[in-house]
């Protein structure tokens, strides 16, 4: 399988997600998503989104550590509105990766409807 090939399976053929080169799939949506944490926020760019988190381009003022725990708000389109916790799980100049703390009750089914398919399908990746 080549990068960004993306697979459905059967629970019992699936390989476990924390396998070299195997992570849950990424949707590639473009939002605008407000991270906040204490008295910090920031406005920034939703690149993609997955079952176990989102990646978000990195606001060039932005100060936090690894395992910090943020409170995302993302829309998309008019009339849905996600708001939950994540914590932050990679940082590079460019880019920060944050893995899903904390999704209010009420806002799961939400989630799991945008990301349809992505919600339980695994991809390669390098």
């Amino acid at each position: 399988m080549t990068s960004g090939t993306v697979r459905r399976m059967n629970p019992s053929q699936r390989p476990h997600p924390d396998e070299p080169g195997i992570r849950h799939a990424r949707m590639k949506v473009h939002s605008t998503v407000l991270m906040s944490r204490g008295l910090a926020s920031f406005s920034t760019d939703l690149e993609d989104i997955s079952s176990t988190g989102v990646l978000l381009q990195r606001p060039p003022e932005w100060q936090g550590e690894l395992g910090q725990v943020w409170v995302l708000d993302m829309m998309f389109g008019h009339d849905l509105h996600i708001h939950l916790e994540a914590s932050v799980a990679r940082v590079t100049e460019r880019w920060l990766g944050l893995a899903y703390s904390r999704i209010p009750e009420h806002k799961q089914a939400a989630l799991w409807e945008l990301l349809g398919g992505y919600a339980d399908t695994l991809e390669a990746w390098e």
